[in-house]
Formats: structure tokens, sequence, C-alpha cells
């Protein structure tokens, strides 16, 4: 359950510009959570692993770099 509040997390971050800047300044995991834990989304260290493994690169992009997504469709490889 706490994997799927992760993948929610995800989802609001994509749709949120300032949560996305606050989630691009940090690499630290524990952080990440306590971001997320102060919007409402609980869940662990490996349960954010876990949920990060499932997305693919283009979605890792997406969520934390925007712009990549956009350029990858302008300019097929």
């Amino acid at each position: 359950m706490s994997q799927h509040r992760a993948a929610e997390f995800f989802k609001a971050v994509k749709k949120d510009q300032a949560l996305q800047s606050r989630m691009r300044a940090t690499s630290d995991p524990i952080a990440f959570i306590q971001i997320a834990t102060a919007q409402g989304y609980c869940f662990t260290e490996d349960e954010l692993e876990s949920a990060l493994d499932r997305l693919s690169e283009v979605e890792l992009a997406a969520l934390f770099n925007p712009g990549v997504g956009g350029r990858e469709r302008l300019v097929p490889r």
C-alpha cells in the first residue's frame, strides 16, 4: 500500500512546479521522504526505491527533469 502512496506522490509532483523544484534540489532519499510526508504521503526508503524502480527512464526524467520528456518527443532518436 505504501508503494502505492509513493506512486501517488510522483503523480502529484508532476502536477506541481514548486514541488518539482524541491524534489530536484535534493538527491537524499531521506529528504525526499520528508518532503513527501509533509505533503501527506507516507512511505519508507525501501518503498521509495521500489516505486522508483518501477518507473521508466522517461517517467523518471519527467518527474525530476520535466524538460527532457518534451524534447524527446520533438527530436526522435
